[in-house]
């Protein structure tokens, strides 16, 4: 299949040289509590971009997306859908881990606008305008808003393929919308794995942007 990604003029970045650059990233107040800034990790000429909200606790501690928990759910829903992870690139609309404190633990916070723009705009862009994906699979309605510029109902938005989307990156790329793999642990468990299987369904609809 011939990519429908393309840039809008000027010089693609590498991901290796945002990766270094980011390191240093001061775009907002959240790096000052964070570890270490989680830049995306996978394929540079990936076909396929999974875009996350933030890094969680365990992404924080080791610097590598999608790690923990809802990494591993992940893993196991391309697994079933039929993709290999190690062909995608996957990344986070948010860089650093923004948590509150509980005792010895660290809880996520959902970050806000101000800190997805900045982030956006300093990195996600760059990170998508570098790959150019032919398919971006936003997971979650903070990477969906974060991609598309707007608020988006992941209910109504899943379960098929946007095409042809003209991105907040300037980049143009199908668009799939669907939940976040930590929302899976949250269910009740009774749910869980229809929860999971519909998960699953949603990311088999990527099966043909995958390589052969």
């Amino acid at each position: 299949m011939q990519s429908l990604a393309f840039v809008m003029g000027g010089t693609r970045p590498s991901i290796g040289s945002l990766r270094e650059e980011a390191r240093h990233c001061r775009a907002c107040p959240l790096w000052k509590s964070a570890t270490q800034t989680v830049f995306g990790a996978g394929r540079a000429s990936a076909r396929i971009v999974l875009i996350g909200e933030q890094p969680g606790d365990r992404e924080d501690l080791e610097g590598k997306p999608f790690v923990g928990p809802a990494g591993k759910l992940l893993d196991r829903a391309l697994e079933r859908a039929g993709i290999e992870r190690a062909q995608t690139y996957v990344t986070n609309a948010v860089k650093h881990f923004k948590f509150e404190p509980r005792g010895k633990r660290r809880i996520h916070k959902k970050p806000n606008e101000q800190e997805i723009t900045a982030c956006r705009t300093q990195w996600l862009d760059r990170e998508l305008r570098a790959i150019a994906p032919t398919l971006v699979i936003a997971l979650g309605a903070t990477a969906a808003r974060a991609v598309l510029g707007r608020a988006t109902a992941i209910g109504r938005s899943r379960g098929h393929i946007i095409k042809g989307q003209s991105l907040v990156s300037e980049i143009a790329a199908d668009v799939i919308v669907t939940v976040h793999p930590s929302y899976l642990l949250r269910v009740p468990e009774e749910d869980r794995e229809n929860a999971f299987e519909e998960f699953v369904k949603d990311l088999k609809l990527a099966r043909r942007y995958a390589p052969a």
